[in-house]
């Protein structure tokens, strides 16, 4: 048997890897503290407790393996600095830093749609609730 659409069926063999091979960049750009931190970096390096406060509800133990997470995908480094107690400086690199725009277009999505998608939830959970 011969596919009939070999556009289609040519990439199929690559697909199912591509994405396995994306699949954790995606998780990572798509978590949201890994967001939050992105769009509080864009401005310029800052100290832990200044994320955290300025986050607010998020763990340390969460900001601490996102920052981690974030640094191993060479989104964000990590400066110390000696002092008592030693300063630590979080900052976006250049690919951190070409993510910005990518995760503004997502933030500025979701913002103009957060309406619609709520009452799309909604209807959806009305109808849900409805005898067959």
């Amino acid at each position: 048997m011969k596919p009939e659409n070999s556009v289609v069926t040519a990439g199929e063999t690559h697909f199912p890897g591509s994405c396995r091979a994306v699949g954790g960049v995606l998780s990572r750009i798509g978590d949201k503290w890994s967001v939050l931190v992105v769009m509080l970096l864009a401005d310029g390096p800052k100290r832990f407790n200044e994320l955290k406060r300025t986050i607010g509800t998020v763990s340390q133990r969460m900001l601490t393996l996102t920052l981690r997470g974030l640094e191993r995908d060479g989104l964000v480094t990590r400066t110390v600095t000696p002092s008592i107690p030693p300063r630590v400086d979080y900052e976006l690199t250049d690919l951190g830093h070409s993510l910005c725009g990518p995760v503004r277009a997502i933030g500025g999505w979701a913002f103009d749609n957060h309406a619609r998608i709520e009452e799309a939830q909604r209807a959806y959970d009305e109808r849900q609730n409805q005898p067959v």
